[in-house]
């Protein structure tokens, strides 16, 4: 079962990246963007809040959610998107998680973030937005994006909530508990 059953206490209910935690909590929202080019936007006088540099994805052509521990399938998404954008580890500078607060997926990122970025995924900041407002299942991506963009826009490094006791397994910079003014030039999103 991927929900968790921590239905008495909502506000706490959803906690990636932590050792109690039990599975996801559902939530609403969406979010709707203007993509054009940027040659577009600036003859307009836009305001440009981000670039999509890069994006790939990849699956294990088995099962949506069978995710194996050892993150290849995820990093080898990561790096060609990284490819694509012209862009190293060191260049990202805050990870947006999926995060959806089961044992398998939190696992299967933390381990496709070391195995793509190396010893930097211990230096670059992670979190999880599910964490504060569960996860709109399709909607997720377009709010995440969103929240993404305000990171940038603000240099703020959302907090993962609720994670008070990290899984030994979950052993990178998760941001717990409370936001961290940073500089964000470049975020990874994975979904």
């Amino acid at each position: 079962k991927a929900t968790t059953p921590r239905n008495d206490d909502p506000a706490t209910a959803s906690r990636p990246f932590d050792r109690g935690r039990s599975g996801f909590v559902l939530g609403e929202g969406s979010a709707v963007f203007v993509l054009e080019t940027l040659a577009n936007a600036r003859a307009r006088g836009a305001h440009i809040y981000a670039e999509i540099a890069g994006f790939a994805s990849r699956s294990n052509a088995f099962h949506m959610t069978g995710l194996r521990p050892d993150g290849i399938e995820m990093a080898h998404a990561i790096t060609t998107a990284m490819a694509q954008a012209g862009t190293s580890a060191t260049d990202i500078d805050y990870i947006n998680a999926h995060g959806s607060g089961t044992k398998q997926n939190d696992r299967h990122e933390t381990a496709a973030f070391k195995r793509s970025l190396g010893d930097y995924a211990y230096r670059v900041p992670v979190s999880s937005i599910k964490s504060m407002i569960g996860h709109s299942l399709g909607a997720i991506g377009s709010v995440e994006i969103a929240a993404c963009v305000l990171a940038m826009e603000n240099n703020i490094v959302p907090p993962t909530a609720n994670l008070h006791e990290a899984d030994p397994e979950c052993d990178l910079d998760y941001v717990p508990l409370v936001a961290r003014e940073h500089r964000i030039d470049n975020v990874l999103t994975v979904g």
